[in-house]
């Protein structure tokens, strides 16, 4: 008696093979890159693959490949920090679309904790993910140089401090990046420029501040080491900063913030303390985030290339789990003019 009412057995291999009219060994070679294979042939089993609904097996694929067909997209963050800071979930996104096209899932890992840090670090180590991509790396933090030791395809967003060309990276050019920013403050006729500064030790942090103090230091403006506050990032802060740099240098006549976040909490700050903005004091952002449209008024920023950045981290750290060398990439910024400054 047949088992009509029973559910249907998914296609195989071999039912691709039959219907494309090939060898199973060359439906196999197809699935896996489609090396030594002709066009035509291809072609027939990709057209046999669609006909037949035939869904790879991703366990036993991972069995002959040694390989999971999947990646870890790790931050280095409290849990807080993703759900906070846009530049994340923006970044989380074009990632995921990039690895998409590839057929290639991707993992989010938290680990803001040294606990985290360690549990995650084993997972990977396992051979859990074919590769990391690794966001907002702080130096001292060991993750980087434990997965590139272990020898796991690594690629950074932003250059990790102390590790140099040992681990890929893709990142805005922060440097230049604040070089615009403050120069067009000066440009406005701004001679007190105070900085929020991101966390000295994340690269974004330390090249925003460099480019500050270059532009500073060309266009002859005595540095001031009172108009030079940190933040973490985080819209809290940057309104903390703002209230600092107005207590040490309430003649402060713009401010050139390190992330729109934290420009959002140094706005809230000077229209606390009475500052007219961008009349009594100008405020430009980095990274043209949605934070930098939502704040009141509109931010003048730096745009990092999100959308680039996060495809050529995925393509940089695809070459290399195919074998290839570890690679840098920079790629330029741009000022966005707002009502801000």
């Amino acid at each position: 008696m047949s088992n009509t009412g029973g559910r249907r057995k998914p296609p195989t291999i071999h039912d691709v093979a039959r219907e494309a009219g090939v060898s199973r060994g060359t439906v196999s070679r197809v699935l896996n890159g489609g090396h030594y294979v002709s066009p035509a042939a291809a072609e027939a089993v990709n057209a046999a693959i669609r006909r037949t609904g035939y869904v790879v097996n991703r366990h036993a694929r991972s069995l002959i490949t040694g390989r999971s067909d999947s990646v870890g997209f790790l931050l280095t963050e409290p849990q807080e920090r993703f759900f906070e800071d846009p530049n994340f979930n923006v970044l989380l996104r074009g990632c995921t679309q990039a690895l998409a096209a590839h057929d290639i899932p991707l993992l989010l890992m938290l680990a803001g904790t040294d606990d985290e840090r360690r549990r995650i670090t084993r997972y990977i180590t396992a051979g859990h993910v074919d590769g990391v991509l690794l966001v907002s790396s702080h130096s001292g933090d060991p993750v980087a140089e434990e997965l590139r030791a272990a020898g796991v395809p690594l690629v950074a967003c932003g250059k990790p401090i102390g590790l140099g060309s040992k681990v890929s990276y893709v990142a805005a050019d922060d440097r230049d990046g604040a070089r615009d920013m403050v120069r067009h403050l000066l440009g406005l006729g701004r001679r007190r420029i105070g900085v929020v500064t991101g966390p000295l030790d994340t690269p974004g942090g330390v090249e925003r501040l460099a480019g500050y103090r270059e532009v500073l230091a060309e266009a002859g403006v005595e540095e001031d080491e009172r108009l030079i506050v940190s933040g973490d990032y985080s819209r809290a802060s940057g309104e903390a900063a703002a209230e600092r740099l107005l207590g040490r240098a309430p003649d402060v006549d713009a401010v050139f913030v390190a992330s729109d976040l934290m420009a959002q909490g140094v706005l809230a700050a000077l229209q606390r303390a009475g500052r007219r903005v961008p009349e009594d004091v100008a405020v430009g952002g980095f990274d043209d985030s949605p934070a930098a449209v939502a704040a009141s008024p509109a931010l003048t920023t730096i745009r990092q290339p999100w959308d680039r950045i996060s495809a050529e981290m995925v393509r940089v750290l695809l070459a290399q789990i195919s074998g290839e060398d570890t690679a840098a990439v920079i790629l330029p910024t741009e000022l966005v003019r707002r009502a801000s400054a």
